[in-house]
């Protein structure tokens, strides 16, 4: 933040960066080089946008672009909108979750969002995601108060969803980010400002016919979703402007009919943020690049460079750096989070799920196993998740989700989903 970092702001500040990787070792940027990986995560701004919104896909791990379609679509895959059943016409879900409570009592998640059938062959969604970190209070050099303030950030999205056959779809998302951390608090002459930016996401989704395995009717579904493609983000005039974090995620799901009244969907999902990953610098000459590529590039070439940036581990010989043989590559694999997770569903009304989450330590460390129930009455569903970290000490300890859901245009009981 330019001459702000000449000042002392409150702890909450620096909550507000560890936050960023919602891991409190985040904001480490490091790696060690005698040969072994320390760690180098991946830093961006408002990465509240990455945040599952949801209980039911917090309660599969965090897996949900190729699920079957809800209103939350709009964050997972907005492609998928237009395969809703036809029964519902339009529909809208409401989630919350108090965040990181192992950390702070008042950060909190809301997300609203919603669709419309137009015809057959498209739908349009909306979702606002508001994401609330508490009160904070800034204080100078001197340790006395400039202010308290309480930090927000928010996003506004408009999908469109486009079948482009019968089992293929296609989706374009319209967003907008506002992110206030310091509501403006001038220090020394050094003004900050709200972030803002405006992105969008490219999805797609194809599920096929249905078909037999044993004896239990079946159905497999792909998705794919760039999101957050846009412009990099600043607090100040005279700051380094930050990337948004645009990311790709992958995955499949497998649905099969047990039998009238019970069904299970097993489902798989890959994520790589697609932003420059932190070079090693020389410790002796901080502006010296040892391995890796100078991460203050534009917005393209960091997505497509993204695939191939990784410094991977330096062996020190004698003072000469080299790259340990095997390392960049195993890093960039190191870059892919994996989220699997399952659904039993029963007679249409009651389903449970769990899941795991896996981020390598390197990279985060987010380790956990997920759970949660959802109910479903007419046109009204309630669902719920809970969070069971793998690592000590993890702020995502205890995370629950609640989400109540509205299907609208039919009032025959309906999925769950």
């Amino acid at each position: 933040m330019g001459n702000l970092n000449r000042y002392k702001i409150q702890s909450a500040i620096l909550l507000v960066a560890l936050f960023l990787v919602s891991n409190i070792r985040a904001q480490i940027s490091t790696q060690t080089l005698n040969g072994s990986s320390g760690i180098n995560t991946i830093t961006s701004a408002v990465p509240f946008l990455l945040i599952s919104p949801d209980s039911r896909s917090g309660a599969m791990g965090d897996a949900g672009v190729a699920i079957s379609p809800d209103a939350n679509a709009v964050h997972w895959n907005p492609a998928k909108l237009v395969f809703i059943d036809e029964m519902n016409d339009m529909g809208y879900s409401l989630s919350y979750s108090p965040w990181l409570r192992a950390l702070v009592n008042d950060i909190n998640l809301a997300y609203l969002s919603g669709y419309k059938r137009l015809d057959r062959f498209s739908s349009i969604g909306v979702s606002l995601r508001y994401f609330s970190l508490g009160s904070i209070t800034f204080t100078d050099v001197y340790g006395q108060t400039i202010r308290d303030f309480n930090p927000n950030e928010f996003a506004v999205d408009l999908a469109y969803s486009r079948k482009l056959s019968d089992n293929f779809s296609a989706g374009l998302t319209a967003r907008y980010i506002f992110s206030n951390l310091t509501g403006g608090t001038q220090v020394a002459g050094a003004s900050t400002k709200p972030g803002q930016s405006i992105s969008t996401d490219l999805s797609f989704y194809y599920q096929s016919n249905s078909f037999d395995i044993g004896d239990m009717p079946s159905t497999l579904a792909f998705g794919a979703n760039i999101s957050n493609i846009g412009a990099k983000m600043a607090y100040t005039e005279n700051a380094d402007r930050d990337f948004i974090p645009t990311n790709l995620r992958l995955g499949s799901a497998l649905k099969m009919d047990l039998d009238e009244y019970n069904k299970f969907t097993f489902t798989i999902d890959a994520n790589k943020l697609l932003i420059p990953t932190p070079p090693i610098y020389d410790p002796n000459n901080p502006n010296m690049i040892l391995s890796g590529r100078d991460p203050n590039v534009g917005v393209a070439t960091g997505m497509f460079g993204s695939f191939t940036d990784a410094p991977g581990s330096l062996v020190n010989d004698g003072g000469v750096y080299t790259v340990e043989n095997g390392s960049r590559f195993r890093e960039e694999l190191r870059e892919v989070n994996l989220s699997a997770g399952a659904e039993f569903l029963y007679s249409e009304l009651f389903a449970v799920r769990a899941g795991y989450f896996y981020e390598h330590p390197t990279k985060g460390n987010r380790q956990f196993i997920s759970f949660g129930a959802g109910i479903k009455y007419k046109v009204i569903g309630l669902d719920l998740s809970y969070i069971l970290a793998l690592t000590q000490q993890s702020p995502l300890a205890n995370t629950i989700r609640f989400s109540i859901k509205f299907n609208l245009g039919s009032t025959e009981s309906g999925s769950t989903e």
